[in-house]
């Protein structure tokens, strides 16, 4: 894994388990699905063909599996990816999701 600093770290899925589970704590998240969830993204990273892969590619994949599960849980995510420092950052990703839905 590529870091966004370009130190390179092997790939962990516990601690892609371990993020997906903060986000989805108190949430009425499956265990079953996120465990499909992760299956889905490692199945993704290593299917691209590339050996490397940048945490920013994670995260996005993360998100956008999130964004299907949970709401909550993918805005709970977003706020540590997107390092949200005030709660215009919130209001306006919240924005950007409903402008997507419609």
């Amino acid at each position: 894994v590529v870091k966004r600093d370009n130190t390179r770290t092997p790939f962990e899925r516990d601690k892609l388990i371990r993020s997906i589970n903060i986000a989805t704590r108190k949430r009425p998240a499956d265990p079953n699905d996120i465990e499909r969830m992760v299956n889905g993204i490692v199945r993704r990273l290593e299917t691209s063909g590339e050996s490397d892969v940048t945490s920013t590619a994670i995260g996005e994949l993360v998100m956008d599996a999130l964004s299907q599960l949970d709401p909550i849980a993918y805005v709970r995510f977003a706020s540590v990816y997107r390092n949200f420092r005030e709660t215009k950052d919130f209001e306006d990703f919240i924005d950007e999701i409903q402008s997507d839905q419609n």
